[in-house]
């Protein structure tokens, strides 16, 4: 079953052939047709580099960056913050319930 499968020796191809036939015959036309001679080589002409935007920081709009840089770490505080406190209160309130489930389990008989 994990024997490969040899084809035998009168189908099997010999090392010097190929199964493929070679491609005679294909005879592309040119890439162009028009015939054109270059024409005489001119100076490069320099190129500006594009210009980039530059950021202007005035006094107002960085007080408004600094504001929302202090509101988004206050909001992302506040619900991590929320998120732990809701972890806290539900394993709480699964330590009670586990404590009164155990006393109610091991006692029976006094009640």
């Amino acid at each position: 079953m994990f024997t490969p499968k040899i084809p035998p020796p009168d189908t099997a191809p010999t090392p010097g052939t190929s199964l493929v036939p070679p491609l005679t015959g294909l005879v592309h036309p040119p890439a162009c047709t028009c015939h054109r001679t270059p024409a005489a080589p001119t100076a490069p002409v320099p190129v500006a580099p594009p210009a980039r935007p530059t950021v202007q920081l005035t006094p107002g709009s960085l007080v408004v960056a600094a504001a929302g840089g202090t509101a988004m770490v206050l909001i992302i505080g506040t619900v991590l913050v929320s998120m732990l406190l809701a972890t806290a209160i539900t394993a709480a309130s699964v330590a009670v319930c586990a404590v009164v489930l155990r006393s109610l389990l091991n006692r029976p008989n006094n009640r």
